[in-house]
């Protein structure tokens, strides 16, 4: 297997357990303070009645999940984008190495509540999507 699918692979399997871990948070935190929005879930883990508002951590999550699904998808398909063209090798590390960290600082950030960091997390994933961009556009026109 060439080395640029082997770091899409490990790219891929990080960012899953990145989301899976915001969907632990989630769980954890709706177990612990029982509360849970949909009817057969508020019956099944404490018998009682759904809540009305999520918890403040688990609305949180649903903020980092809908966040994460408007960036990683893009970054998945940009970096396939990136390997078939022949690109860089090294560039496959650094653009995913940045855009991993961003991620990952983004969610603390927001779960933290602390900007400007959470926008200077999510700028530099951003930056590393249009850095990827220019990258496959460059290969496709000019190599």
């Amino acid at each position: 297997m060439e080395s640029s699918w082997q770091v899409f692979a490990i790219v891929s399997v990080l960012l899953f357990l990145k989301l899976l871990s915001t969907s632990i948070v989630q769980g954890l935190v709706r177990i612990k303070t029982k509360t849970f929005r949909w009817k057969e879930d508020a019956e099944f883990f404490t018998n009682s009645f759904p809540a009305t508002d999520d918890h403040t951590i688990v609305a949180t999550a649903n903020g980092v999940f809908r966040n994460d699904l408007e960036n990683i998808p893009i970054f998945l398909f940009l970096l396939i984008g990136y390997i078939h063209t022949y690109s860089w090798h090294e560039g496959t590390i650094i653009y995913s190495g940045i855009f991993i960290v961003s991620r990952i600082l983004h969610a603390i950030f927001y779960f933290l509540h602390k900007q400007p960091w959470r926008n200077i997390a999510y700028d530099l994933g951003i930056l590393s999507k249009l850095l990827l961009s220019g990258h496959i556009i460059h290969s496709v026109f000019f190599a």
